[in-house]
């Protein structure tokens, strides 16, 4: 099968599972994290706290007025993914990487929203890592798939599309 006619079945698998898995732990971060003390492992390496986080990364954006955070994380989020997805869709030559990075980014970015919405425009955190005063803020899976997906389009941007690769000569072209 080509791309093309995997490229929207792959799409929605990935949205599914993506926005799936943080849905599924943020859920279980409110009925067991919630009013809980921090838990620590692997030597306080990797915490899991409950926190509500009104702003974006970092809680940047937490203290503006609940309409401008409706306008900035709600209205201008929801506008980006809807024309992200589109370009994605309609993009003809996306490598399947970026594609798989783009989804995530989308993937992330639509499990964020949702709590937003849902949560009267906070979204639950709750994974912490670090060492010792060097931490992570507090994040949920959805951040992960941003960031991975992110990460993802900076490596594909510096590989070479499939189409500019260069082929090697042979003797006969040389001469």
């Amino acid at each position: 099968m080509t791309m093309k006619r995997l490229k929207l079945p792959i799409i929605l698998a990935t949205l599914i599972f993506s926005i799936g898995c943080d849905q599924v732990t943020k859920i279980a971060a409110r009925d067991h994290l919630q009013g809980q003390q921090m838990q620590s492992y692997i030597g306080d390496t990797f915490r899991l706290t409950y926190a509500e986080n009104s702003g974006a990364f970092l809680s940047l954006g937490s203290t503006l007025p609940d309409t401008w955070r409706t306008i900035i994380f709600v209205v201008l989020v929801a506008i980006f993914l809807g024309g992200f997805f589109i370009w994605m869709l309609r993009s003809k030559h996306l490598t399947w990487t970026a594609l798989m990075a783009s989804t995530l980014i989308v993937g992330g970015g639509i499990g964020n929203l949702i709590d937003r919405v849902v949560f009267d425009g906070k979204v639950t955190d709750f994974m912490n890592m670090g060492i010792g005063d060097l931490r992570t803020g507090i994040f949920n899976v959805a951040d992960i798939w941003i960031v991975v997906g992110a990460v993802m389009m900076i490596i594909v941007s510096f590989q070479k599309p499939p189409e500019e690769e260069e082929t090697p000569q042979t003797q006969e072209e040389l001469s």
